[in-house]
């Protein structure tokens, strides 16, 4: 009886180390996971960053140039009619 106490405390001191060594492997896993993931975020917040400032840039062009545009086929519209009243 005695020996078989001794082989059942090896076997809980054995199975106690694998799953300290198991704990540490996933915390080692887990923490290696959360860096890349922190990269990946700062990643897509720079892109994030840059695409909001090309859009800004680009609505300021097409508020610039939006006036433009309905002068120019007013012009178009002119230039059209005058050369349909000629033909006629």
């Amino acid at each position: 009886m005695e020996s078989y106490m001794r082989n059942f405390d090896a076997i809980a001191l054995l199975l106690s180390c694998i799953g300290t060594l198991c704990w540490i492997v996933c915390f080692w896993w887990m923490h290696r996971i959360s860096s890349r993931q922190n990269a990946t975020l700062k990643e897509l917040h720079a892109m994030t960053a840059r695409i909001e400032k090309l859009s800004r840039t680009e609505h300021d062009l097409i508020r610039d140039v939006h006036p433009q545009v309905s002068e120019i086929k007013e012009k178009v519209e002119n230039v059209r009619e005058a050369v349909s009243s000629e033909k006629n």
